[in-house]
């Protein structure tokens, strides 16, 4: 009896021609020079940065760059795994395994015998206290990765605190404490060591992400919203710069101000 060879543009064959392209490029004797140097250290930044490319597709909805951007994401997976079967640790069966297994197991109300009629709510308590579960006894705090960027690990840390009840009750307790905080760096700041300085710094950041806590706002996001229109904004004053023949280094403080009002007017409408 045969079989038919699976479909080449399959999710199967798919995966099978990535891998197969990863361990051609690590091969030691016909490889890619760069790829063979690889290690995981020097491989993670490209993974953290791959994700936040990922997330930037999302933002600015630009669909049709996403399949790209997924695909380099997928790649830092394959990488890794790779790496870490030539090393004897485990392959990329073992990643998807590993993966597919705990979707199940934290989806009883769809894999199990669970009921479904729960809200978002509670299916999201369910899917933590099962996290809690897996990491068996330790630390409210642990398990919670050094390399997230800061804000994001600062609300996932306030989140897992708020869990065994230390949480401000309210926005309202936070916006004080962001006065607060804000008070102390202003009358402060001129005695204050630089180091004094980041720390108080620091201290605010902290506060301002609780604050997006409560108000249901994910900092990062928010952020990245703001970066992303201070970039169309200065674009548009450098462009009306241009158009007179000059550029922001040549222009005053004042000029540039009034262009950004009137950017900031034009996206407005």
């Amino acid at each position: 009896m045969t079989t038919n060879p699976p479909d080449p543009a399959s999710p199967e064959a798919a995966i099978r021609r990535l891998l197969g392209i990863m361990a051609r490029l690590r091969d030691p004797r016909t490889g890619c020079p760069w790829d063979i140097a690889q290690t995981p250290a020097t491989i993670a930044p490209y993974t953290i940065e791959e994700a936040h490319e990922v997330a930037d597709a999302i933002e600015r909805q630009a669909w049709d760059e996403l399949p790209g951007e997924l695909g380099d994401l997928l790649l830092q997976v394959v990488y890794h795994a790779r790496m870490a079967e030539e090393a004897g640790r485990f392959d990329f069966a073992d990643v998807a395994t590993a993966i597919a297994d705990k979707m199940v197991a934290r989806h009883p109300h769809v894999f199990g015998d669970e009921s479904r009629e729960k809200s978002a709510e509670q299916q999201t308590r369910d899917w933590e206290a099962a996290k809690a579960a897996e990491r068996g006894p330790a630390g409210t705090l642990d398990g919670i990765a050094l390399g997230l960027p800061a804000l994001t690990r600062a609300l996932k840390l306030q989140s897992r605190a708020a869990r065994v009840g230390f949480d401000w009750p309210d926005a309202s307790h936070v916006l004080a404490k962001i006065v607060e905080e804000a008070h102390e760096l202003t009358e402060a700041r001129d005695r204050f060591t630089q180091d004094e300085i980041e720390a108080e710094i620091g201290d605010l950041l902290f506060v301002l992400a609780n604050l997006a806590r409560h108000l249901k706002v994910d900092p990062e996001a928010a952020l990245r919203r703001t970066n992303a229109k201070f970039t169309r904004r200065f674009s548009a004053i450098e462009a009306a710069l241009a158009a007179r023949g000059r550029r922001p280094e040549d222009s005053t403080l004042e000029e540039m101000d009034a262009l950004w009002n009137a950017a900031k007017a034009a996206e407005r409408g």
